[in-house]
């Protein structure tokens, strides 16, 4: 067979194609949003350089807006629970960000509901993990001018982080760990820009009944840095001592750092958190939603692991949904707590309170 003749590689899957726009995304660049003849030029000012803003201005003749979604266009004080979008004419790149995710900002003088393609956009970047603070335009008449960039149909957004959960087991290597004694550690990788995922299992679990589990997402701060604003180190010690005492069990360590958001934005939300808002507050100002986390990597890793039934230590309701929802039988549930000082004890709270975490919060700061 010719050289000439030799079959091309075919890489056109919509994971191939929302990782390559989420990678120009997350450069700086455009990426094109297309549904039907429409086109959507988007960048990011989480990312995008002040000067390429510019350019992005001029190249759209300032027909540009701004992506504000419902929770920030609520802590703008814009009535009703959407995404709308306002015009950045005449705005440069600082005040583009300073009305996007700012503390103190004036609600624009002009907006209007977002459309479900302008709304999109924002879905491309968290599973970027960039905040949503996404600058559009519609070029579909003057589309030439941005004739090399990433083009995605909208279509391939929807559920793309969840539509390839096929995960491959790359090692199972045993790692003695101190106070709990010899586990296993299981590396996975897959999902969307192939992640690895680590299942840290303890003891010898009897996969023919439920076996105990914990679904912890990491956190840099707490997990390997003791943060105090947080009970994440805690949980996962003592989730780890709870599978040991349990006789065995499985550790699932999700890469979902700042509830799905990612080490970014938490700590833009840590900022304003030092200012005084809770957690989904600081969330909102960013233009987050509460929780972003998602659990299919869970499910699809104790699958490969046997494991139809568990037991899970947990005070979010929410982790036992996507479990259920990925057909794991949940046929128990019991609390994993942390200490409660001083500088968590408002974070605690507000889990309990506005996200719904099953803790009795009152009876822990009075153990204190």
């Amino acid at each position: 067979m010719s050289k000439s003749s030799q079959p091309a590689f075919q890489f056109a899957t919509a994971e191939i194609e929302v990782e390559r726009a989420v990678a120009e995304l997350r450069y700086g660049r455009p990426v094109v949003i297309t549904e039907g003849d429409r086109k959507l030029a988007a960048v990011a000012l989480d990312c995008v350089a002040p000067s390429l803003y510019d350019q992005f201005a001029a190249a759209t003749d300032g027909f540009h807006n701004l992506l504000l979604t419902a929770p920030r266009a609520g802590r703008l004080g814009i009535a009703g629970s959407r995404d709308v979008i306002t015009p950045l004419a005449g705005l440069g790149f600082d005040d583009a960000s300073r009305l996007a995710y700012a503390l103190g900002a004036e609600k624009p003088s002009l907006w209007q509901p977002a459309d479900a393609l302008a709304s999109q956009s924002a879905e491309l970047a968290r599973i970027a993990l960039l905040l949503p603070a996404m600058v559009l335009a519609d070029v579909s008449a003057t589309s030439d001018r941005f004739a090399g960039c990433c083009e995605i149909a909208a279509s391939r957004l929807k559920g793309a982080d969840v539509a390839r959960q096929r995960f491959d087991k790359v090692v199972r290597t045993r790692v003695p760990l101190k106070d709990y004694g010899d586990a296993d550690f299981v590396v996975f990788r897959g999902g969307l820009a192939q992640k690895d995922q680590v299942a840290i299992i303890v003891g010898k679990p009897d996969t023919s009944k439920a076996v105990p589990i914990r679904i912890h997402s990491s956190c840099i701060t707490g997990d390997l840095c003791g943060s105090l604003k947080c009970d994440c180190g805690d949980q996962l010690r003592n989730g780890l001592a709870l599978l040991k005492q349990a006789g065995g069990g499985v550790l699932l360590y999700l890469d979902q750092e700042g509830r799905g958001t990612g080490i970014g934005a938490k700590m833009r939300a840590y900022g304003y958190q030092h200012l005084g808002l809770d957690t989904i507050d600081a969330d909102a100002e960013l233009g987050l939603s509460e929780d972003h986390r998602r659990y299919e990597a869970a499910v699809a890793m104790l699958r490969h692991l046997n494991i139809s039934k568990v037991a899970v230590y947990t005070n979010n309701p929410t982790k036992i949904a996507g479990l259920k929802l990925g057909g794991i039988d949940v046929e128990a549930r019991a609390a994993v707590t942390g200490r409660v000082t001083a500088e968590n004890e408002n974070y605690l709270r507000t889990k309990t309170l506005r996200a719904g975490h099953m803790m009795d919060l009152e009876t822990l700061v009075a153990a204190e």
